[in-house]
């Protein structure tokens, strides 16, 4: 099993025998933000949204399109532990990956946010990290895609980078935006929350394709569809339709 540091602060236990499993103590969310757009300064538009059995995440965009927001910030969307935070290549490129801790339906409950094709990476394994902390900026895997960060939300904190291997619905996935809008804000009856660590199997990344012998294009052969702008706001859930 692969390990992860875990710096002066969390609490590492094993609990039952041959079942053993580590956990962390986390700080609670006490809500959930989007990825971009923090500051208010740019908009931002989703080119590609949730489909179950399809695309199990978002495609955030800058406005001005193309690699205009090359380089802009991506945040953390809560509180959380940083699980995985590496270069992975193929599809993926620089990934990281959070997990969160949440009083929601009067129970304690885990989810992982994913921050994909980053151009840089600001944070490391099993670091605790804040709501609305830069995780990386976003970035277009080596020139592969037009520059967007890759977002989704996990409920099953054993997918890491297999996709494959699990179910592309909703048992595996929440839809982003509609989790984030009911989430904005949520109790937080204790500090801190044990979370499940080193969940993900140990599995070395593909090799990066040699475009000179067969590789994969560098550009895609459909660019991102581009829908109507907007501009993220932190309190639209608090507003009357």
């Amino acid at each position: 099993m692969r390990s992860v540091f875990f710096p002066l602060g969390l609490s590492l236990a094993l609990t039952g025998s041959a079942l053993a499993q580590e956990t962390a103590q986390v700080r609670m969310a006490d809500g959930f933000d989007y990825p971009v757009g923090r500051d208010g300064a740019k908009a931002y538009y989703r080119a590609r949204g949730f489909r179950v059995n399809g695309h199990v995440g978002e495609d955030w965009n800058g406005a001005g399109g193309g690699d205009s927001d090359l380089g802009d910030p991506v945040y953390s969307i809560a509180h959380g532990v940083v699980v995985y935070a590496r270069d992975y290549r193929s599809g993926w490129g620089k990934v990281v990956i959070v997990r969160h801790a949440f009083f929601d339906n009067g129970q304690t409950q885990h989810a992982d946010s994913l921050y994909a094709h980053l151009h840089d990476i600001f944070v490391r394994e099993g670091q605790q990290i804040t709501r609305g902390e830069k995780v990386g900026t976003i970035g277009n895997n080596r020139g592969m895609y037009d520059a967007h960060l890759h977002f989704e939300l996990r409920k099953n904190l054993q997918v890491g980078l297999l996709r494959t291997s699990f179910a592309r619905d909703l048992s595996n996935y929440w839809d982003p935006t509609a989790f984030i809008v009911t989430r904005r804000e949520l109790p937080v009856p204790s500090l801190t929350a044990a979370v499940p660590i080193n969940t993900f199997p140990s599995v070395a990344p593909p090799p990066l394709p040699n475009p000179l012998v067969g590789g994969a294009s560098l550009r895609p052969q459909s660019p991102l569809r581009r829908s109507a702008p907007f501009k993220v706001d932190r309190f639209e859930d608090l507003r009357s339709p």
